[in-house]
């Protein structure tokens, strides 16, 4: 099965999300993040030769790969809530939280491999404890990545949605904190506190773009967290000049597409294995807070087989001539393939014209991973696994 869109009609209207994804807002968690050691803005790449090659005014791409030494985004969420929730806990100031006896606070997640980390790392550094479980089927070294962090991580028998569920039942078994970006009726705080540490990301690239304002942002999607914390800051900052907003997900844990093209104000789930090699997108729930940006700011959804990640990590890992390299993982890089295919792909003519994309677009897309389980980066970059359905690499 190839890629499939289902065109979404956002109403534009505003809701409390405007406020909670605001710039005001945006400008709080960084400036929470620049307290932390090893903060510094990830590079905004500008690939003039790759957007000449695709018939394009433009492409930036966020490399996330530089982030906190973590060789991904999640850090940003996973620091800015367990901050917020001490802060909270403890009557202190999000940005003062020296003093915290040293493991008062467990924090409980479940993971496909980067939130974890990202959790694990912030709570070693707040000398809290850390308890991580990941899906059945998760990367060995994702999993061995977040122990060398200090925090205790398995490895369970359930898919993505069943390992959160057992995560929320040991938490409120133990007394410990969940601490997940993914969203439910009466489980909401936290989450957005997550999507919050997500909007440095979006704040930077913004600053970075200065005067260049993108027509398209394709952004990648598991639960949506990430998706509607960016499509919200964006829509804050750019107002009725929001840029065309294209969500993209792996065809095996489609839940946001599934919603989208079912419009009939219910969300929609994906169960099963949920397999694919866009391991940090396979989610099959949707986060309500973040499908209460998207659908009143998002147009476009896309599901993608596993071979448009693929292509999309061998384009930016062998860059044209005086373009940058990339170095994006699976999940990092189904936005890129996603753009790669549809300008490339006669087949996907249709949806192209949909789109508005041609020779005056400009687009931003967001690298959310570098190679984090380096032995199946190699695989997919060196010895072209996932080719397309008609055999050809």
């Amino acid at each position: 099965m190839g890629v499939s869109m289902t065109a979404f009609h956002p109403d534009g209207k505003e809701g409390a999300w405007d406020e909670t994804f605001s710039v005001e807002e945006a400008k709080k968690a960084r400036a929470f993040h620049r307290q932390l050691a090893g903060y510094a803005p990830t590079p905004l790449r500008e690939l003039k030769g790759l957007a000449g090659r695709l018939g394009l005014a433009g492409m930036y791409v966020k490399d996330e790969s530089f982030r906190f030494g973590l060789n991904a985004f999640k850090g940003l969420g996973g620091s800015y809530a367990l901050g917020r929730i001490i802060a909270a806990k403890t009557g202190k100031e999000v940005g003062e939280l020296g003093g915290i006896p040293e493991g008062e606070f467990t924090f409980v997640t479940a993971t496909d491999g980067n939130h974890g980390r990202g959790v694990a790392w912030a709570a070693k550094n707040l000398r809290q404890r850390a308890v991580v479980y990941m899906p059945k089927g998760s990367s060995r070294e994702r999993l061995e990545n977040i122990r060398a962090l200090g925090a205790e991580a398995e490895i369970t028998e359930l898919n993505y949605d069943d390992t959160v569920r057992f995560a929320a039942a040991q938490a409120e078994k133990n007394g410990w904190t969940l601490v997940q970006d993914t969203a439910w009726e009466g489980y909401e705080t936290i989450p957005s506190w997550i999507m919050q540490g997500y909007t440095t990301m979006a704040l930077e690239a913004a600053e970075q773009l200065g005067d260049v304002r993108p027509t398209h942002i394709f952004l990648q999607a598991g639960v949506g967290a990430m998706a509607g914390a960016v499509t919200g800051f964006f829509r804050n900052f750019y107002g009725a000049q929001l840029p065309r907003i294209i969500i993209v997900e792996p065809d095996k844990a489609g839940c946001l597409f599934e919603t989208a093209a079912a419009d009939d104000g219910s969300l929609h789930k994906v169960e099963g294995a949920l397999d694919s090699i866009m391991a940090g997108l396979c989610c099959g729930e949707v986060c309500t807070v973040g499908w209460e940006v998207l659908r009143h700011c998002a147009g476009y959804f896309f599901s993608c087989p596993d071979y448009v990640a693929a292509d999309g990590m061998r384009v930016l890992g062998n860059p044209m001539p005086d373009d940058p390299r990339v170095v994006s993982g699976e999940s990092g890089a189904a936005t890129s393939g996603l753009v790669y295919q549809l300008m490339t792909d006669p087949n996907l003519a249709d949806e192209r014209k949909t789109l508005g994309l041609g020779e005056d677009s400009v687009i931003l897309c967001f690298s959310t991973e570098g190679d984090t389980d380096k032995e199946n980066y190699r695989r997919i970059v060196w010895d072209g696994w996932y080719g397309k359905p008609d055999g050809r690499i």
